[in-house]
């Protein structure tokens, strides 16, 4: 066997369930869960139907590349949604069956095995897909800590030199999971200098780009290379979904986009790896990024239930609405002295209410892991239901206080 898998840690919803395997919850109160971010609100029909009327093209096998219409709808919706130039759909796109697979995927092309001491950075907390390509690369994760008091974005110049000399590949998320916060202009200045100097590949992770809750939608990194001068996106490949858009999450549908050099390279590797896209979910992939309006509609709902849900919990958590996402991020020792771990089993065996205990999606890094005490909900079911499990935890944080 693969001696590297020795390397890889549980999931972290495998771990709740061991945190849960000796708790009856209270039968008084039906169960809610905000402990896995999966899109609940319903598929739009227009997209239903779309993979409804595709099926014939269950009868084919589909090109690695995806069809020239998915290519060409891919490309229309970034240069609208943030502003780019025209794409080559020849070079520039390739679909992907969902961007978890993509993310893992792209540190199989990326990393030189002959280097044993290639790191890839990625931030801590972070989406453990990032963790476990690189060591099943044979490479070793570099943590870079959310910082608070910089909006959680890590400080990058902190890094020693002799450690930007390994990384071969920089994960980022933004918006960020479990933070909700997004990069900003200058962070990505600094980061594609860091770039520029080291030759390490920037993966940018986008999949919550359209969930949002200010005017301003957030900055993408081929946006900001564009904004930039930087010509040809070198060493930078986005990764986007519509699991989160258009709550298809079964779909598995997505794509990556930028340096040319990279994805020639990375298309020959799929070519092997065997993940093409179905020409069914293509045809659906299609309708879905040529139309807006439903996104539009789906984001007005998480903005109605993250303004109606976050003052409560405000009260008795330290927490703030994101920057984007469908997460809030909370600080839990705001009334009590409680970890996160023992805040998660508590609430579920007393409420009935499931969250994901931070410190089970980061990793101890420079002395701390900087998930603990804090919790991550997902927002993810109907505004009624978040909002009866938000007076839930207020309660529960309250009878704590109170003990």
């Amino acid at each position: 066997m693969n001696p590297l898998l020795e390397k890889l840690q549980p999931y972290p919803f495998e771990k709740l369930r061991k945190l849960f395997a000796d708790v009856k919850p209270n039968a008084a109160y039906s169960p809610i869960s905000l402990g896995i971010g999966e899109p609940k609100h319903p598929t739009p029909a227009f997209i239903r139907q779309s993979l409804a009327d595709s099926l014939d093209g269950l009868a084919a096998y589909p090109a690695t590349a995806g069809s020239d219409a998915l290519r060409t709808a891919i490309a229309g919706w970034l240069e609208r949604r943030y502003g780019l130039p025209k794409l080559d759909i020849a070079s520039q796109i390739l679909p992907v069956c969902g961007s978890r697979e993509a993310l893992f995927a792209l540190a199989q092309t990326v990393i030189d095995p002959r280097r044993g001491d290639a790191l890839v950075a990625c931030p801590n907390p972070f989406y453990q897909i990032y963790e476990g390509a690189a060591y099943l690369a044979g490479a070793q994760p570099y943590f870079l800590n959310s910082d608070p008091a910089r909006n959680f974005a890590p400080d990058y110049r902190s890094v020693p030199a002799d450690v930007w000399e390994r990384v071969q590949l920089l994960y980022l998320c933004s918006p960020g999971n479990p933070t909700g916060a997004v990069l900003t202009l200058e962070d990505w200045k600094e980061l594609f200098a860091l770039s520029d100097r080291y030759g390490f590949v920037i993966a940018s992770d986008e999949c919550y780009s359209e969930i949002y809750f200010k005017d301003e939608a957030p900055l993408g990194g081929m946006e900001a290379a564009h904004k930039l001068g930087r010509e040809g996106y070198p060493r930078l490949i986005s990764f986007s979904s519509l699991s989160k858009r258009s709550n298809v999450p079964g779909m598995r549908s997505g794509f990556v986009a930028g340096d040319a050099t990279i994805l020639k390279k990375f298309l020959l590797y799929r070519t092997y790896h065997g993940s093409a896209m179905s020409p069914s979910i293509q045809s659906a992939s299609i309708a879905a990024w040529n139309d807006e309006i439903h996104v539009q509609e789906n984001r007005a709902k998480y903005i109605q239930k993250f303004n109606e849900v976050t003052p409560l919990l405000a009260e008795v958590l330290d927490v703030a609405l994101p920057d984007a996402g469908f997460y809030l991020w909370a600080k839990v020792d705001k009334l009590a002295s409680i970890s996160d771990v023992d805040f998660a089993k508590r609430l579920y065996a007393e409420y009935n209410v499931t969250v994901l205990p931070g410190s089970y999606l980061a990793r101890e890094a420079h002395g701390i892991n900087p998930g603990e005490n804090r919790v991550r909900m997902a927002l993810v079911a109907e505004t009624a239901e978040c909002l009866e499990a938000a007076k839930r935890i207020v309660e529960f944080t309250r009878k704590l206080a109170a003990n």
